[in-house]
């Protein structure tokens, strides 16, 4: 084969994985945009004129900008209370799950004590039981207790979900354990090990919980509505859903306060997501 053919097979290959590279490209941003179509929908909703909500044709870019929605949303419900509410359930619930959750994955990872496998079992086995079998029990105990109406009613029972702990013991796991023998050659104690070694060396994974937790907690639905039942105690999604009116339909008001529940997680996402990546290739690149 001449010398001259190995350049041109050289280029054909490079421009053959060129145009792979930009068709997966196009093919994901396409994708991306599919998905943000919903939120761009709600966007243009909540900044529409009542005359042009209720339009048999569908306009992305509203020919008039207007504010009143959001007005209508502040001004005719407790949102900002509602807002309170549920950061203050999803905050609290995270807190607990990490600090809890991280210190029985450290225990069964790391420490060395005797039924260890069978907790770790019972707690795996516990994804079986649908979450609906445990509510009319659960709600018998949350008011026997009398916390009915109270956000701990909320953040007690979110605080002990067992994927926390399944999915920091497969990080946990995967630390080597030479740290924990050269730290207590070192002196520290089994909390000081914990504390200023294994956490500080699982941030993405800490991080990770942290966001699901979170957003889990704060898009509940269900369980808010059956504990929380007056209208100050209500949560965001629960509240959304109570102010809509029976009689008269309004879009613009629902994309208003939906646009208006959704922002906090975005923006928790924006201040997360690094570590959220940095989780992702660290547990991709194991093994």
């Amino acid at each position: 084969m001449s010398t001259r053919t190995i350049p041109i097979i050289g280029t054909r290959l490079k421009t053959g994985e060129a145009l792979r590279l930009a068709g997966l490209y196009a093919f994901l941003y396409g994708l991306a945009f599919l998905f943000l179509l919903p939120y761009v929908w709600m966007v243009s909703t909540s900044l529409k004129t009542e005359q042009h909500v209720f339009s048999q044709v569908p306009q992305w870019i509203p020919p008039d900008i207007t504010f009143e929605w959001y007005v209508a949303v502040l001004t005719g419900a407790p949102m900002l209370r509602w807002f309170f509410n549920t950061f203050l359930i999803a905050g609290a619930t995270t807190v607990i799950v990490v600090v809890l959750n991280s210190m029985i994955a450290f225990s069964l990872t790391k420490l060395d004590w005797p039924g260890k496998r069978i907790v770790f079992g019972v707690i795996i086995a516990s994804f079986m039981v649908p979450v609906f079998a445990n509510m009319v029990p659960l709600f018998q105990v949350i008011a026997q207790l009398g916390l009915v109406n109270n956000p701990l009613a909320v953040i007690l029972p979110f605080s002990a979900m067992p994927i926390g702990v399944f999915l920091l013991v497969q990080f946990f796991t995967d630390l080597p354990d030479e740290i924990i023998e050269a730290a207590r050659l070192d002196g520290f104690s089994t909390f000081q090990i914990y504390y200023r070694i294994v956490l500080p060396l699982m941030k993405p994974a800490i991080a990770a919980l942290s966001l699901y937790t979170f957003v889990y907690t704060w898009n509940q639905f269900l369980w808010p509505l059956i504990v929380l039942q007056r209208e100050a105690a209500f949560t965001l999604p629960v509240g959304i859903v109570a102010m809509q009116p029976t009689q008269v339909f309004q879009p613009g008001a629902e994309m208003a306060g939906t646009l208006l529940a959704v922002l906090p997680l975005f923006i928790v996402f924006l201040l997360l997501q690094e570590h959220l990546v940095n989780a992702v290739q660290a547990q991709g690149t194991v093994g």
